[in-house]
């Protein structure tokens, strides 16, 4: 198997928050929004990232393309390490790794017109050979299924599709070889995701792209992912193929996501997983596994040891002291204890 393209290994980005007076020394807290993290996209593939709000999904994307800063841990890129990266270095490296945002409406100039926005890549990164700015403007409208004229609009005269839909040629424009999608369909109406996701698709097909796909469901990612990891209170709990995910799912926590996917046939449909209580503070998470305090499976040693990430079958990793085995329902798993 080649290298990955992307390497991460023991990645923590931990916030200090203040509490109470101020004033008074060491007062302070972290809150642990991304806790150990090791994973590998590889080169043309896509991995899904899913999980609940508050997860830390979006701080692990930018904390990748260096958004925001990690704590601790390496992110190799084409095997360097680009946390190393001084300032020259990172500029260079961003026409290489680009970001599609959450909110269309939110991450585009509203002064700029269309062609200006997606013209200022040009301008900020400058390549190594000439361009025709205008000609390679309406090149990346009509990639991403627009008309080549709107380049002359402003984004209040687009719909939310269409905003999302420059939001992705403006990432493409650098023809960039990793790109993080930051939940790109969920400020858009159903419809809308649908037309969204095919693009990328399509995308992902004709350029080669490899992708982090991050969302907050399961059925979200289903058909664009190759892969898929579950993430949870700053933990991968469980990562896979996507049909291993979604056929045999080995953690508490993704057979619980698992059983809210609306199914289209009404005969396959899973009985609902409802988990008690609340998610913990990532500011105070549970000792052990994380997940332990909602998982109907906890015992003893979920308290007192951290479950290591072991592969339970080929290419199918879980960090869990009891998963579930190949075709087990967590629901009769239960119904027996």
């Amino acid at each position: 198997m080649n290298p990955p393209l992307l390497k991460i290994e023991n990645l923590k980005k931990h916030f200090v928050i203040k509490n109470g007076n101020s004033f008074v020394a060491n007062n302070k807290k972290a809150v642990k929004a991304i806790d150990d993290v090791s994973l590998e996209i590889f080169q043309g593939e896509t991995l899904g990232l899913v999980g609940e709000s508050g997860c830390g999904k979006s701080t692990l994307g930018k904390n990748i393309l260096r958004l925001q800063e990690p704590t601790e841990g390496q992110v190799f890129f084409k095997d360097k390490d680009i946390l190393k990266y001084n300032n020259r270095e990172l500029r260079r490296l961003r026409k290489e790794m680009q970001i599609i945002y959450q909110d269309p409406f939110g991450s585009l100039n509203p002064r700029f017109t269309i062609g200006e926005i997606i013209g200022e890549m040009y301008e900020i990164h400058k390549t190594d050979r000439e361009i025709d700015k205008l000609s390679e403007i309406k090149k990346m409208l009509e990639l991403v299924g627009l008309d080549s004229e709107r380049y002359n609009s402003y984004p209040h005269e687009l719909s939310g599709g269409q905003r999302q839909r420059v939001g992705i040629a403006r990432a493409l424009a650098l023809n960039p070889d990793f790109v993080v999608a930051d939940e790109p369909v969920s400020a858009l109406d159903v419809s809308v995701q649908s037309q969204i996701i095919n693009l990328l698709m399509d995308l992902k097909k004709d350029l080669g792209l490899t992708m982090l796909f991050i969302a907050h469901g399961l059925n979200v990612v289903r058909h664009i992912s190759d892969r898929v990891g579950v993430m949870y209170l700053g933990r991968i709990v469980e990562i896979s193929e996507t049909d291993k995910i979604f056929d045999t799912p080995a953690h508490p926590y993704t057979a619980a996501l698992l059983s809210t996917v609306p199914d289209v046939n009404a005969s396959l449909r899973k009985e609902r997983i409802v988990l008690k209580g609340e998610v913990p503070s990532p500011a105070n998470p549970p000792s052990g596994c994380h997940f332990r305090t909602r998982c109907p499976l906890a015992t003893e040693k979920c308290q007192l040891e951290v479950p290591k990430m072991q592969e339970i079958r080929k290419g199918h990793y879980v960090s869990c002291h009891f998963p579930l085995k190949a075709n087990q329902s967590l629901k009769d798993v239960v119904s027996n204890l």
